[in-house]
């Protein structure tokens, strides 16, 4: 698609942790998914999206407390009515995968809820959409 990518940063703190001491792995999905939607609405130039689909979701390793993690998401394309990017989360000291999403697609709605086309063909590196 091209090489636009948008990097986010978070310290998995004693809050974020699982009854073994390690990342509690909703937690980190949590972000995947709020982050992902803060791409989605500046790349369609709407708040009106809704996640659609998340792939396989297969935890490569652990994070524990401490850690600081780096979220990586990439456009992967974009449909009449939806986006699709992927995710890539890595320790940011190690440089370890954590998780990978092959594909997280949100939908544009209206305010009923149904799929709108957006019009969107190619990514920006801004949120000037959203003011347009």
């Amino acid at each position: 698609m091209s090489e636009y990518r948008h990097i986010v940063r978070k310290w998995v703190k004693p809050e974020d942790l699982n009854q073994h001491g390690a990342l509690f792995g909703g937690r980190l999905l949590q972000w995947v998914d709020e982050e992902a939607a803060i791409v989605a609405v500046a790349q369609l130039g709407t708040v009106d999206v809704v996640t659609r689909h998340m792939s396989a979701i297969d935890f490569s390793s652990r994070a524990d407390r401490g850690d600081l993690l780096e979220l990586e998401y990439r456009v992967v394309g974009f449909g009449r009515t939806s986006i699709t990017l992927a995710c890539r989360v890595e320790n940011a000291v190690t440089g370890q995968e954590v998780l990978t999403l092959e594909r997280i697609v949100f939908v544009s709605v209206d305010r009923d809820g149904r799929p709108v086309v957006h019009g969107r063909v190619a990514t920006t590196g801004g949120t000037e959409r959203l003011r347009a």
